[in-house]
């Protein structure tokens, strides 16, 4: 059975207000509850502000459910001068089982910025 990658940095509940009227809940709320796993994991690494530059490719494999509690795993995978890459899993624990089902996973990366919002150097680990 596979598990998840990375460390657990966000879980939440699915409610019925993030669901279509068939109890599926919407990838878009999905996806943001990625983005701020994402910011957290890279704001702890960069010690301070960061954005979000890009994601790539994204697939939902399976649905999220009213009553799920959404799981998201992050690794950071790479530490430019200004960027931070981070492969992240949103896992869905479903309301009546203990499983993790894995519902979709991607790469963001994220930007340190200075108080000026201007790309900043990443800190030495």
């Amino acid at each position: 059975m596979p598990k998840p990658t990375g460390e657990l940095t966000l879980r939440t509940l699915a409610m019925p207000a993030d669901a279509n009227p068939a109890g599926d809940i919407f990838g878009g709320w999905v996806m943001a509850q990625m983005d701020l796993s994402c910011g957290i994991r890279a704001a702890e690494r960069a010690r301070g502000r960061v954005v979000t530059a890009a994601v790539k490719e994204m697939a939902f494999e399976l649905p999220v459910k009213i009553g799920d509690t959404l799981n998201i795993y992050t690794e950071i995978t790479r530490a430019g001068r200004t960027s931070i890459t981070l492969h992240v899993e949103a896992w869905a624990q479903r309301s009546r089982h203990r499983d993790l089902e894995k519902v979709t996973e991607a790469t963001f990366i994220m930007v340190a910025l200075d108080d000026e919002g201007k790309p900043k150097p990443l800190p030495a680990e």
